[in-house]
């Protein structure tokens, strides 16, 4: 009955619940449509039967109720979906949960949008490894607020996406923001994901992985 990214009035959780709303499907046609040549590209290693589609709810930062979607990997599909299932029961503010697709598969444009999204066919740079994105193993959550940081060796600074400046400051108070020990954290660390914020050479506030 509601789509991705449409907001699911209060009313309707009261009468009918919330838990029919979070499911993990094989990837319909109609969904896989839009992914191939973005982020199922043609050169895609990755079966696409050991991905699934999921579907789940999320508040904003205002307390609507939004259905979310989300490509993950199989082997991960129920626990995130046990993870998002906690954090909307919280009242977790998560702003915008919709397929790469939408943004073409441009991680930047995604990101500025502050989407959170997992799947998205990639090699690590100048290697034939597939990435933890490129398999479904990896989740951006609140990806604007949340960015990734790094120094190269020649001293250039990387942001990404380049809007989120402002929220390198870790210390500031602003909406969205993953801190150690806060829900989203403390959730998917009890999973078994790593947290890209306490990596050493680079921060990915935003990242979590298996």
């Amino acid at each position: 009955m509601f789509r991705p990214g449409e907001v699911v009035p209060e009313s309707y959780i009261k009468s009918y619940g919330y838990r029919s709303f979070f499911t993990s499907h094989q990837i319909p046609d109609t969904i896989f449509k839009k992914m191939f040549g973005k982020s199922y590209k043609e050169n895609c290693t990755v079966p696409r039967s050991s991905l699934r589609y999921i579907l789940c709810l999320h508040k904003d930062i205002a307390g609507k109720t939004i259905v979310g979607e989300m490509v993950v990997n199989a082997s991960i599909a129920q626990d995130i979906l046990s993870i998002f299932r906690q954090l909307y029961e919280a009242s977790y503010p998560i702003e915008r949960m919709r397929l790469v697709d939408y943004w073409n598969a441009d991680d930047e444009m995604s990101m500025r949008a502050n989407n959170s999204s997992s799947f998205n066919f990639r090699f690590i740079s100048h290697t034939n490894v597939v990435s933890k994105h490129g398999l479904g193993l990896a989740i951006d959550i609140n990806t604007l607020y949340n960015p990734y940081h790094k120094y190269l060796k020649d001293g250039k600074e990387i942001v990404e996406p380049i809007t989120a400046k402002p929220y390198l400051n870790r210390n500031a108070n602003f909406p969205y923001k993953i801190v150690k020990g806060d829900l989203c954290y403390r959730l998917f660390k009890k999973y078994g994901f790593k947290w890209g914020g306490e990596w050493k050479s680079s921060k990915d506030y935003q990242h979590f992985e298996k």
